[in-house]
């Protein structure tokens, strides 16, 4: 299972840039990288120390042809983010460049690594365990700061020291169980009923606390899909660029602008928010409008937070009261809009026909309110508490599903010594706890699982 080839890929984007990378991890790297790169120097990498940077040009074997002036960076085993040799050529960014480059290190006997083939490495060699290496695939993908946080955390081991505790404990457990079944002559102390379901509760608490994170964790690393929903002209699109700081949706007075739904990402308090902004919804006047508006209703159904805006300028209409009664049920926040206007409607008539739900008061367009709004939409989502950082969050659902398994399976303990079965059945449910606690760090994950994990990452990483 350990890999004992050398490979090699473009670790930066390949566009047009002032730099680019290709990356070569290996046993033969160092050997590699010499027959491409000539320093100005005439040193051989082989003989220079590790972590330093060197100098010179990148040259066609083949044809002698000069391919780019780069630096190279020599990192040697096992001191690296592979724990195997590894080249870095930091050339000019670009295309062309960067695929000839790559070509030619494969013609002197790399393999192109596979998406995320050298973080795999890093945890097949024992430099990371799982949950580390899919921290890196999250800090890469982050949206907020928040959400690089937990990155972080995980990365820097947070998780794993966690859940490495709760194996521990039911290692524990599990060998003292073991023992008085295989050496029943050595007259092991067998557990007293109170001893073993105290022991299984502590557990049971610390996979509770780490699951009790999931929520917030999902939240943080996937963000809340937001629908802007209200009737045609009541300000939905100038909500919409007021919160982007930017324009980005057209605003006129002509109602029904919008003819189809927009999607920008936002940042509120370390949340990722996803808004959508829908086409008004009335009775559609064409058949553009009205696909817009069919869609407008689907997100309205699957939104996890409502943003309704009603235009306070205007009297209520049908469609107003509709929309109220349709986020009876939904997470909402009420925006009473364009107050910057001579009111047809008072605030308190919108209370007394939506009382439960959190009301605004914006003039969107001059963006009055706004911090307010995204104050109110951060206590609605987190009760106000968005920080991060004190916390081990649980992000993914590949480890919240083990988590959930290994739960059931301490239950099942319970329930097993409750009803006076021997230890054999105990530690039958508790090899399937410990098991479940495993796949988190890798520990007893098969490899077509792994193989799946590090297929989603990108190129070069």
């Amino acid at each position: 299972m350990y890999p004992t080839d050398t490979i090699a890929a473009i670790s930066t984007s390949v566009n047009e840039g002032g730099i680019g990378i290709v990356r070569i991890s290996g046993p033969k790297a160092i050997e590699i990288a010499d027959k491409i790169f000539k320093s100005i120097q005439n040193k051989s990498l082989a003989d220079v120390d590790s972590y330093t940077a060197h100098y010179g040009n990148i040259i066609d074997p083949k044809t002698e042809q000069l391919i780019d002036e780069v630096i190279t960076l020599v990192m040697k085993a096992p001191k690296t983010y592979t724990t195997e040799d590894i080249v870095e050529i930091d050339c000019h960014g670009g295309t062309v460049i960067l695929r000839k480059i790559l070509d030619v290190v494969l013609q002197q006997g790399a393999r192109l690594a596979e998406p995320g083939e050298f973080t795999k490495r890093a945890f097949l060699n024992g430099r990371m365990d799982l949950s580390q290496a899919e921290a890196v695939i999250d800090l890469i993908r982050s949206k907020t700061e928040a959400n690089m946080e937990v990155a972080l955390d995980h990365l820097e081991g947070g998780l794993a020291k966690k859940v490495n505790d709760i194996r521990q404990d039911l290692v524990s457990l599990l060998a003292h169980l073991e023992a008085t079944i295989d050496f029943p002559e050595d007259e092991i102390d067998d557990f007293e009923s109170n001893e073993l379901d105290n022991r299984i509760n502590q557990v049971l608490n610390k996979v509770d606390n780490l699951l009790e994170t999931s929520k917030r964790g999902k939240i943080l690393k996937e963000g809340i899909e937001t629908a802007i929903i209200g009737r045609p002209n009541v300000g939905k699109s100038s909500l919409l660029n007021a919160l982007l700081r930017e324009k980005r949706a057209i605003v006129t007075e002509v109602p029904g602008t919008t003819r189809d739904v927009i999607e920008e990402v936002i940042n509120i308090g370390g949340i990722p928010i996803k808004i959508i902004d829908t086409a008004g919804i009335r009775e559609a006047k064409d058949q553009v409008e009205k696909i817009g508006i069919e869609r407008s209703e689907k997100f309205l159904d699957k939104a996890d937070l409502i943003l309704l805006v009603l235009d306070m300028s205007r009297e209520l209409s049908k469609e107003d009261h509709d929309l109220i009664a349709a986020i009876k049920n939904k997470q909402a926040v009420i925006i009473a809009n364009k107050l910057d206007l001579e009111a047809e409607v008072s605030i308190d008539e919108i209370k007394e026909i939506a009382s439960d739900k959190p009301l605004v008061k914006t003039a969107a367009i001059d963006n009055q309110g706004i911090d307010k709004l995204e104050k109110v939409i951060s206590d609605l989502v987190f009760s106000g508490d968005v920080e991060a950082q004190s916390q081990t969050l649980i992000t993914n659902m590949r480890h919240k599903n083990a988590l959930d398994r290994a739960k059931q399976s301490l239950l099942d303990v319970k329930e097993t010594f409750e009803r006076g079965l021997p230890n054999d059945f105990i530690t039958i449910d508790l090899r399937e706890a410990l098991e479940a606690v495993g796949e988190i760090t890798g520990d007893t994950l098969g490899e077509d699982i792994i193989d799946q994990i590090f297929a989603d990452f990108c190129l070069g990483k």
